[in-house]
């Protein structure tokens, strides 16, 4: 019988949560890209888009979603935000299409003018930011995250 039954209880702990640990799957973060953008039909004050993105799995195991949202900060504040129920397996090593719903407020496009007057009006280079999450179950949300740059097209910029 030990003589310290709580340390050596502890101890057990210790010793199983850490192979538990060992025993989760390492993964890759998953290759977000936005294949593109259409206009959807709108409400009132809110503009909408299907936003297409691809999925690209670089792991040896598939990857289960069941769920998808997103948010899209440009200039350093929020634009537009989306999410959608569906389901779907990315295989091991292959890639997904998914289409995601977006909807860019009255207030948000009104923030962002405002965040235009503030640079000069300024509209090329302008920073964004995608990030979201895949759902998965309990241990299985991926979150993800792409930035760059927004530019007008030269045909646009050269007529302000």
């Amino acid at each position: 019988m030990p003589r310290h039954p709580i340390r050596a209880l502890l101890a057990a702990l210790l010793l199983l949560t850490l192979s538990a640990c060992a025993l989760l799957p390492n993964h890759d973060p998953l290759n977000i890209s936005v294949v593109g953008i259409e206009p959807l039909q709108s409400q009132d004050l809110e503009v909408r888009f299907a936003v297409k993105l691809r999925l690209q799995n670089p792991n040896e195991t598939p990857i289960d979603y069941t769920g998808v949202a997103l948010d899209l900060d440009v200039n350093g504040r929020l634009l537009a935000s989306g999410v959608s129920d569906q389901q779907g397996t990315i295989g091991r090593f292959s890639e997904a299409i998914v289409v995601v719903p977006i909807t860019v407020s009255a207030f948000n496009a009104l923030r962002q003018a405002v965040g235009l007057a503030d640079n000069q009006g300024v509209i090329n280079n302008l920073p964004y930011v995608l990030h979201g999450k895949l759902a998965g179950g309990l241990f299985g949300t991926m979150r993800f995250s792409d930035s760059g740059t927004l530019s007008m097209p030269k045909s646009l910029n050269s007529t302000w």
